[in-house]
C-alpha cells in the first residue's frame, strides 16, 4: 500500500467549478445591469418631474 496521497481530480469537477464560476458572474452582470436601469428610470422619471 503506498503512503502517498491521490491529488487526481475527475475531469468532472473542474468543469462543474467552471460552470458555477461563469453561472455567477452571469448573474452578478445580470443584478448590475438591471440595478443600472433601474437607476436610470429613477433619474428619467426624476428629471421629467
Amino acid at each position: 500500500m503506498s503512503s502517498t496521497p491521490i491529488t487526481e481530480v475527475a475531469p468532472g469537477a473542474i468543469r462543474v467549478r467552471h460552470q458555477a464560476r461563469e453561472a455567477a458572474a452571469v448573474m452578478a452582470f445580470s443584478a448590475a445591469t438591471s440595478a443600472g436601469v433601474a437607476l436610470a428610470l429613477v433619474l428619467v422619471a426624476s428629471i421629467g418631474r
